[in-house]
């Protein structure tokens, strides 16, 4: 991505994370609107989300990186509309030759099939069950879920295989699918996590556009909690001299509300995002800039990310080191992580196919 692209005018990006479209990294030409007298730039319409059918063959992906705890996962939405400035998972719009900003939060794919696909891919004889993380590249319960249904339908299908899930989401309408969440977490299925960035609401409005407000965030946790479903936050990500301070006053709520688990990830800035996030913090915090970069550089040992495995997600040096420290002493206090809740897989049983036999015992009890 061009480190000086245009930035789209106010009103065609409003209501969106990023500032600009430069073309994706694997393009070989870039494009750039401009008025040649003939038609005015404020002609041109705003961008609106559309949703392109994407027939996926498979619909679990591996991993193998140590950095995160599962090993397997589902995302039945490619891009996500919560428009969040700083999302990891924006560089994988390049991959479909679009842009890692704009294009990201408005050119979105969804996989109608993935329900049908995760039937075939645990029915197979030599699947062995382990937790699926759902919705990690890009949020599950993104708004397009209300009318695609995909994430609704998906855990219909693990619930029906006893199969483990765990949840990471922006988004109270994770709320909806209590009615098959809490039944699962009762049988040791299920769990969610809450990603909250920032306690500030205006600061969350330009950050995070289009995802639930960070009060909605904590009070979705209080109401998992209530129902049962094992809850947790995660304070991520934290962005150095913007959202640091506020740490301990996530922590906070989410432990008020009910979360019994917590973790935290820094900043990250691969691709795209770095001239993305750039963009983003010269036009709303033009005072922190350079601020903001040294510390991130602090973090990296002197670059602007470093994609090892075991640096990627805290950093090092004294700064990471305070950021750590902070963490485990606000989460011995509130009684965090003092017992995990860790998923099952002995209820995972292939349900009767047609005119297949039933099992003669029953599922296990």
């Amino acid at each position: 991505m061009a480190v000086n692209a245009p930035v789209i005018e106010t009103e065609r990006r409003r209501g969106r994370g990023a500032l600009s479209n430069a073309p994706g990294r694997f393009e070989p030409h870039a494009r750039e609107s401009f008025d040649d007298g003939w038609q005015s730039l404020e002609d041109l319409p705003p961008f609106r989300a559309s949703v392109t059918v994407e027939r996926a063959r498979t619909i679990i992906n591996r991993n193998q990186s140590p950095d995160v705890g599962f090993d397997r996962s589902i995302n039945p939405y490619r891009g996500c509309e919560h428009g969040c400035v700083y999302c990891f998972a924006r560089p994988t719009h390049s991959y479909q030759g679009l842009s890692a900003g704009l294009d990201f939060e408005t050119k979105l794919f969804a996989k109608p099939d993935a329900p049908e696909l995760l039937v075939k891919e645990l029915s197979k004889a030599g699947y062995e069950p382990r937790t699926i993380a759902l919705g990690i590249n890009t949020d599950a319960y993104q708004p397009i879920e209300k009318e695609w249904r995909l994430t609704r339908r998906i855990l219909e299908v693990l619930r029906d295989f006893g199969h483990p899930v765990g949840i990471v989401t922006k988004s109270a309408l994770v709320l909806r699918d209590l009615d098959i969440l809490a039944p699962m977490a009762e049988r040791g299925l299920a769990k969610v996590a809450l990603s909250v960035t920032t306690l500030d609401h205006k600061l969350a409005r330009t950050m995070e556009p289009r995802a639930a407000t960070p009060m909605r965030r904590i009070e979705a946790l209080r109401r998992l909690a209530e129902a049962g479903v094992p809850a947790a936050v995660l304070v991520a990500p934290v962005i150095p001299a913007v959202t640091d301070s506020e740490m301990e006053r996530i922590l906070d709520a989410a432990a008020g509300a009910g979360a019994s688990e917590a973790g935290y990830v820094m900043l990250r800035l691969p691709l795209e995002i770095r001239d993305l996030f750039k963009e983003w913090l010269l036009a709303h915090f033009p005072d922190r800039y350079r601020h903001v970069l040294s510390l991130i550089k602090e973090l990296h040992g002197g670059k602007e990310y470093d994609a090892a495995f075991g640096q990627r997600m805290t950093g090092s040096g004294p700064y990471a080191w305070t950021m750590a420290r902070r963490f485990e002493i606000a989460a011995e206090r509130l009684g965090f992580n003092r017992r995990a809740h860790r998923l099952t897989t002995r209820h995972f049983r292939r349900p009767a196919q047609p005119g297949q036999q039933l099992s003669l015992f029953g599922e296990e009890t």
